[in-house]
């Protein structure tokens, strides 16, 4: 049984994701920008508005653990998972997650913060 509710428990997750996405952004962008793409300034850009946006709010995921006393670290990582140690406000609690678990929930905060980002020029 945890004792990190669940609010708590999901900003902690967020220190695991976003440090992937910010991976997988930067790698794309190299990628992009070393590719033979005719016009690369538009893909360029939105990675970067993508990276801002991920950088802001991890940026505020750590500012919420510093002020709330949590913690995540990596503990140990084999083929099919990876164990996390949190640290709440004194307690320590391992979680395991299935490395493919991890994938996916890293494409959908891609996926979430590529259609966000497009949503919110065509609101204006």
């Amino acid at each position: 049984m945890t004792r990190i509710p669940t609010e708590d428990r999901n900003i902690m997750e967020k220190a695991i994701y976003l440090p992937m996405v910010l991976t997988i952004l930067t790698r794309d962008l190299k990628a992009v920008e070393s590719a033979p793409f005719k016009l690369k300034q538009p893909y360029v850009l939105l990675i970067e508005e993508t990276l801002k946006q991920v950088q802001h709010e991890l940026k505020a995921v750590s500012r919420y653990m510093r002020a709330h006393q949590l913690k995540v670290e990596e503990s140990k990582r084999d083929e099919s998972f990876t164990l996390f140690l949190f640290l709440y406000k004194g307690y320590e609690e391992y979680h395991n997650y299935f490395n493919p678990r991890i994938r996916n929930k890293v494409q959908e905060l891609l996926e979430y913060y590529f259609i966000r980002q497009w949503q919110g020029k065509n609101d204006n």
